[in-house]
């Protein structure tokens, strides 16, 4: 039976070849197909699980994580301990830090009474402190860090020194303010 097909579509092939479908062919055969394949293809919307969601906000937060303990390692190393250099030198610069610290405070007690006083003052000791920072900074990249410690410790000094003279001042100036004071009221 095939061969006999076989046969007669070869001799009637030209019979075959001249029929043209119809032109509402396809839409008479889109009728009968079932409604999923007559619609245009809608995307659908993904959704994602409540799992993958919890993985993906855990990586971020490791991640996160990481960074900042990447971030505070590298921070401290950029405090130079000053012990390592010269533990005698260390010593000396937290002693006048603090003894500035204490001297600024009492100069801070004129602000209110002499506020230009207080204004000059600080002026000064801000220059001074500017350089200290300047050496700080530059301690980190010197090639000689005990000599930049050396002139942090004399720019210390220098600041604890003229912090004395200038509550010598104001000391001075209250002495005579009360001496004014005391001769007008012995008038």
């Amino acid at each position: 039976m095939s061969k006999r097909l076989e046969d007669f579509v070869k001799i009637n092939r030209d019979e075959f070849d001249d029929l043209q479908p119809a032109a509402d062919l396809w839409s008479r055969i889109e009728k009968h197909l079932p409604a999923q394949y007559n619609a245009p293809e809608k995307r659908e919307a993904k959704m994602f699980s409540l799992g993958f969601v919890l993985r993906v906000a855990a990586s971020v937060i490791v991640v996160m994580g990481v960074v900042f303990a990447v971030y505070l390692r590298n921070s401290k190393k950029d405090g130079i301990d000053l012990a390592a250099i010269n533990p005698v030198y260390a010593q000396q610069q937290v002693r006048y830090a603090s003894l500035i610290e204490t001297r600024r405070t009492e100069l801070k007690s004129i602000s209110k009474s002499n506020p230009e006083l207080y204004k000059e003052f600080s002026a000064q000791i801000a220059e001074m402190d500017s350089t200290y920072k300047q050496l700080n900074t530059d301690l980190a990249t010197s090639p000689n860090q005990e000599r930049v410690l050396r002139a942090m410790i004399r720019n210390l000094q220098i600041q604890t020194e003229v912090l004395k003279q200038q509550l010598g001042v104001v000391e001075q100036l209250n002495k005579m303010k009360n001496e004014k004071s005391n001769d007008s009221k012995d008038i």
